[in-house]
């Protein structure tokens, strides 16, 4: 406990420099606004704004981005509840809510309760990343190839079963990453593979171009395809009038407890994310709640459960992705990639080869959260005035930053076709509901999972059964193939075992053919 207390005030010193506080207050003010801002999300923010870090000191570099990571979640709220239009998948919940109670006039109190519920469950996330994160350091020396090559399948298999209304179609965006993963330098051998004689295809495809592409572009052609734009919405009056009430504070101050906690299991859980996590929460507030029957009419337990949650899911996040190099979300995997760029290999090591950087980034965090209550309980009439901004500027804006940041990664202009072609995709990947973040998660993990399966049948000499052999791969792989087969699991053993398939659920109250 003493060493922890003396990595963590090492921490704050790292963080507490001029430098990292003015990144730190960049960074969650810039996340702020990305999340506010409709149809840009964090995975496009971070992967806009990574081509920028390029030659940073990497602890400043990553302590902005993060910072962006869990300053959307609270942004996100903004435009959700304000317009009805989620600023990030995470807030899509929040919409049943909490532009309920912006129609009744307390729009102000919803993104109040929003702002507290976020900054408690942050702050209870970054405590236990604290304490957890060097008791998952020390469990991960223990890992070999073959427990590796069993998590990040089980990340694959996890993201691939929730991600979408078909789990087929999370293991086909899962494979094309993949499949991408393996254009350019054979990772054990250094041979060529797939390049067709092209000397630019060696280094294979750039994530960033990839994310951008999929995530900026792909999202920038959705919103043309809307019709109506985005309605013009006035500010709160005054940052007082969301400071909740007594009441207010009653009601929700269970929901925000057990929103975070289900959002801090669901987030260190590899694939699941903030999003997954405030459904579930709102779901089980839901049932908990003494008012119930509120939901979707405007209770304010339907927006402070699931704001804790999403926040709570960010900051676990950074446990697997710190202690084992797992990313948690999409965003998670760009930080992930953005590590690898700057030299740095995240893992059992980490904290002990670069405390500085793994401290700073932990201590940055809580310093992070102070910053954003303070800022969205002062700044929520500035914020919600920017939805004023039509979308073809908003859309405008965003292709020149990943015009320029695409071709900043290498000065080459194929990159930024390559982007073109990418966007186009991620847009019919989003028409066909196919979910963009198991690509990313392919293209990242892609080379890592192919190191590490070859590495274990080196040590086997061939034997697959290396994998189920040792205990802890072993036990992964049967998570894995569980949660591979759990549909099936799900629809034919347990709803014939309760009696037959349940009927379907009706409609939740507040969302309709046209919101």
């Amino acid at each position: 406990m003493i060493d922890l207390l003396q990595n963590l005030l090492h921490g704050f010193a790292v963080a507490l420099t001029p430098t990292n506080l003015l990144f730190a207050l960049i960074g969650v003010f810039a996340g702020t606004v990305i999340g506010a801002l409709p149809g840009i999300g964090t995975v496009v923010g971070v992967s806009l704004l990574l081509p920028l870090t390029f030659g940073m000191d990497p602890t400043s570099a990553i302590i902005m981005l993060a910072g962006i990571y869990y300053g959307a979640q609270y942004g996100g709220t903004i435009s959700s509840v304000l317009a009805n239009i989620p600023g990030e998948s995470a807030t899509v919940v929040t919409t049943l809510d909490g532009y309920q109670m912006a129609r009744q006039g307390r729009a102000a109190k919803a993104l109040g309760i929003a702002t507290i519920g976020s900054f408690i469950a942050g702050t209870f996330g970054v405590v236990m990343v604290t304490l957890l994160s060097p008791v998952l350091t020390r469990v991960a020396l223990q890992f070999g190839p073959p427990e590796y090559f069993a998590l990040i399948l089980l990340g694959f298999t996890a993201i691939s079963a929730i991600s979408g209304r078909s789990p087929v179609k999370g293991l086909i965006s899962v494979t094309a990453g993949l499949l991408l993963a393996t254009v350019g330098l054979d990772v054990m051998s250094g041979r060529p593979r797939f390049t067709f004689g092209q000397d630019w295809m060696l280094d294979g495809f750039s994530f960033l171009v990839v994310a951008i592409g999929l995530f900026g572009l792909g999202e920038i052609l959705e919103g043309m395809m809307k019709p109506g734009g985005h309605p013009v919405v006035q500010a709160p009056p005054s940052w007082r009038d969301a400071l909740p009430s007594a009441a207010d504070w009653v009601r929700s101050r269970w929901a925000i407890v057990r929103g975070t906690i289900v959002g801090f299991i669901v987030g260190i859980l590899p694939g699941a994310g903030s999003t997954l996590a405030s459904f579930i929460a709102y779901s089980v507030e839901r049932k908990a709640s003494k008012h119930g029957h509120e939901f979707g009419k405007g209770a304010i337990e339907g927006v402070a459960a699931p704001e804790s949650a999403n926040n709570a899911a960010s900051a676990a996040a950074m446990i697997p992705l710190l202690t084992l190099g797992i990313p948690g979300s999409g965003t998670t995997a760009v930080l992930l990639g953005g590590f690898l760029l700057w030299g740095l290999r995240p893992g059992p090591l980490l904290f002990t080869e670069h405390p500085d950087f793994a401290w700073g980034l932990i201590a940055s965090m809580y310093i992070g959260n102070v910053m954003l209550v303070l800022l969205n309980m002062f700044a929520i009439p500035l914020f919600a005035s920017a939805l004023r901004v039509s979308y073809p500027i908003q859309a405008s804006f965003i292709v020149m930053f990943a015009v320029v940041g695409a071709y900043s990664l290498g000065n080459n202009p194929i990159d930024v076709l390559f982007m073109g072609i990418f966007g186009l995709l991620g847009f019919i990947m989003k028409r066909l509901d196919f979910p963009a973040a198991g690509l990313i998660l392919g293209l990242v993990l892609g080379p890592l999972a192919e190191q590490n399966l070859r590495r274990s049948l080196t040590l086997s000499h061939g034997d697959w059964s290396i994998f189920f052999t040792r205990p802890i791969s072993g036990a992964l792989m049967v998570l894995a193939i569980t949660a591979l087969l759990w549909p099936v699991i799900r629809s034919q053993i347990i709803e014939r075992w309760r009696g037959g398939v349940e009927p379907e659920p009706e409609p939740e109250a507040g969302l309709t053919d046209g919101d």
